[in-house]
């Protein structure tokens, strides 16, 4: 019998949730960060009484609550009435840590690929940065997300100043915020780097790699498991060329796509093989168009649903131009009630699904 207990209470030791002591856990921590109280007895709770933190948790809860009243719910009821049979990966190039439109768009995927150049960062250890009760770099983390809350897209050149001096460096923070803020539960999160043959490996941050980033693991209300990358790296012809993304991200099966105020990099020759990659891979592309130009969707095998206006691109980027072919496929357009991605006005944004036909 004792036989029997030993064997049983190793196999309990193997399968239990990991046990983080006096560390806070993944999802209290990016609650607190969301400013929403981390559970019960957390390690952590203690900090939630700070002034501090309290004047976060309002401006947290006044930011999240404009955005999902005014753009993410009318996202959600577009996507339930309009995107069919979705598959369980999405893929969202150039997208930065923005889970958060993801999510809406794509609330079902079992595996989101986000991919930037912003830093990646140290998983953060709330405990070990606390200073006399507070967490300093809060505010820093309410600064990273402004814009895109207000307007729906990054500027990367004011994320990376925002975060760049803080404690709250990198782009987690701002992935477990979103992940909480979406009512998801993080379970989990290690470093990762891809390697040349597509692998996915601990990042020790000494191997060389072409991308790196961060593995989440996390669940909704239905408790299913699901998994965020977020990894930076070089999608030009290039850098796609080099070290094994691309084999990493074939290697997840028929995926979707979802790209908005993409800097219209995918216009451009030297994004010709990313461009090229996701035209082969997805089976559902949703965009704007600041992302692959019209021209590059054969009819033959490609099904178009445009929603909303087209406007001309700002004039920054004139590479963006598709006059002729986008007012052809936009004239009789109906209408979508959210702003999105440059023209983030409602009745300014333009949205595209395009569905592979059967082959």
């Amino acid at each position: 019998m004792k036989r029997f207990a030993l064997v049983g209470a190793v196999l309990l030791g193997l399968f239990a949730a990991p046990a983080y002591g006096d560390d806070a856990t993944p999802a209290d921590t990016a609650r607190f960060l969301a400013g929403m109280p981390p559970s019960a007895g957390s390690p952590i709770e203690a900090l939630t009484k700070s002034r501090q933190w309290q004047t976060h948790a309002k401006v947290m809860d006044g930011a999240f609550g404009t955005v999902e009243k005014n753009t993410l719910s009318k996202i959600r009821a577009w996507s339930r009435d309009t995107i069919k049979s979705p598959q369980p990966t999405l893929l969202y190039m150039f997208g930065g840590p923005d889970f958060l439109f993801a999510n809406a768009f794509y609330p079902e995927a079992s595996t989101y690929v986000l991919v930037g150049l912003e830093p990646t960062g140290d998983i953060p250890d709330l405990m070990k940065m606390q200073r006399r009760g507070e967490v300093p770099g809060l505010g820093s983390l309410e600064n990273s997300m402004r814009t895109l809350l207000a307007v729906s897209f990054f500027i990367t050149k004011d994320m990376r100043e925002h975060l760049g001096g803080s404690n709250l460096q990198g782009t987690i923070p701002i992935l477990y915020t979103f992940l909480a803020r979406a009512g998801m539960e993080v379970r989990d999160a290690a470093l990762v780097m891809i390697d040349d043959d597509g692998d996915v490996k601990p990042d020790d941050r000494k191997g060389r790699t072409s991308a790196r980033g961060v593995r989440i693991t996390f669940a909704g209300l239905d408790a299913r498991p699901r998994t965020l990358y977020y990894l930076t790296t070089d999608l030009s012809n290039g850098g796609v060329r080099r070290g094994g993304f691309l084999k990493f991200v074939t290697r997840l099966g028929p995926s979707d796509a979802f790209h908005k105020s993409a800097s219209y990099l995918m216009h451009k020759d030297n994004f010709s093989q990313i461009r090229s990659f996701l035209l082969a891979q997805a089976r559902i592309i949703v965009q704007d168009d600041s992302g692959i130009p019209l021209r590059y969707f054969d009819r033959a095998a490609w099904d178009l649903y445009p929603f909303g206006n087209y406007l001309e691109p700002l004039d920054i980027f004139p590479e963006g131009r598709q006059s002729k072919i986008a007012r052809e496929v936009f004239a009789k357009a109906p209408k979508i009630d959210f702003g999105l991605g440059y023209r983030w006005r409602p009745g300014q944004s333009n949205l595209l699904m395009a569905v592979k036909k059967p082959q």
